[in-house]
């Protein structure tokens, strides 16, 4: 196990951004960047042992400063959509700044991967970890509350990842952290097409035509977002045809035995795992990916190059009271974890 800290560029106040790259005896290495708490970089071996880039990501961190999508970064305070940009708790009714016609999306314009996070780290023989923290202030965005937000990055030799969010606040606020990291196994060589799925998911939340919630929860059984068991996409029309950009409601968050996420590739036999307890996880198929990105190896980004897989809580749920809740009061604590397991088959 191996951590190492270096420069990546500099914020336009003069603030350094640093990153750090995790290299793992199992043959995963992967970077994070304190700002936006991001996941840069996440490369693996395939079952020949050639190492390819699996993530979207940019290799220049001015490109991290512009527009993008999400490549990578810790979302809050709130993952998805609010409706409407508002909520109400005891009455109160809270605008949010809103960066969508019909929502605030990810937690704004100025949302925590715009953020530049206080970091600390620590290596053991058989672990390395860096801890992220950022104090959001009060009406940030909108929110109410000072939010303390922490997100650590754990990383062991069997080639796994363990992203752990926390948060605190000292009064009554909505909350939900996740990460968007966008993943190709074939290493961008292919569309994501011919990856097999498999959820642990028997239902999906319906949307309405702003791709915000109606509150009800679709069957999957029988249909084309089945995939109690493997599927290989391509088979049920994804994304040709059916695309991607869907909350499951994950049947058994927290269960140690049981992923909520199998990704599969056959081709290089990389296969990625993820354990979660959160409730839900946003399936999104990179729908508005145009190629206008470039990242790693000059990978051009085009639509359905990659899939995102965001553990989180239901969107809307301040405004969906038969949802998990997502309200966090004082004296609380706020505590999720995800990891992500890779392996070659």
């Amino acid at each position: 196990m191996n951590l190492t800290d270096n420069l990546i560029g500099i914020l336009p106040d003069g603030r350094e951004a640093r990153l750090f790259t995790f290299s793992c005896d199992g043959g995963l290495k992967f970077s994070v960047t304190n700002y936006g708490a991001t996941l840069t970089s996440v490369s693996m071996p395939d079952r020949n042992g050639k190492s390819e880039e699996i993530t979207a990501g940019f290799p220049q961190f001015s490109d991290y400063l512009g527009p993008h999508p999400y490549f990578g970064s810790t979302i809050g305070r709130f993952a998805n959509r609010i409706g409407g940009g508002r909520f109400a708790i005891e009455n109160e009714e809270f605008r949010l700044k809103m960066n969508n016609p019909f929502c605030q999306l990810h937690g704004g314009e100025g949302g925590f991967h715009t953020r530049l996070w206080d970091y600390s780290t620590e290596v053991k023989a058989d672990f390395a970890r860096i801890r992220f923290k950022y104090l959001s202030p009060h009406l940030e965005e909108g929110y109410p509350g000072n939010l303390l937000a922490e997100v650590s990055f754990t990383a062991y030799d069997n080639n796994s990842i363990e992203v752990e969010f926390a948060a605190s606040t000292d009064r009554p606020t909505h909350v939900n952290l996740t990460n968007h990291a966008y993943f190709n196994l074939s290493g961008f060589n292919e569309d994501i097409s011919g990856h097999h799925l498999m959820l642990n998911a028997d239902k999906y939340l319906e949307l309405d035509e702003n791709q915000l919630p109606t509150g009800r929860m679709i069957d999957c059984k029988g249909g084309v977002f089945d995939f109690s068991s493997s599927v290989k996409l391509s088979d049920n029309g994804i994304p040709k045809e059916n695309e991607l950009d869907y909350c499951f409601v994950v049947n058994e968050p927290g269960n140690s035995a049981q992923p909520s996420v199998v990704l599969y590739h056959e081709p290089s036999g990389r296969k990625l795992s993820i354990y979660s307890t959160q409730p839900g996880v946003q399936v999104y198929s990179s729908n508005f990916l145009d190629g206008s990105l470039q990242g790693h190896g000059n990978i051009r980004y085009q639509k359905h190059s990659a899939i995102c897989f965001e553990t989180q809580h239901f969107p809307d749920s301040p405004n969906q009271p038969s949802f998990p809740s997502t309200l966090l009061k004082p004296g609380e604590k706020y505590h999720h974890k995800t990891t992500y397991l890779f392996k070659t088959e």
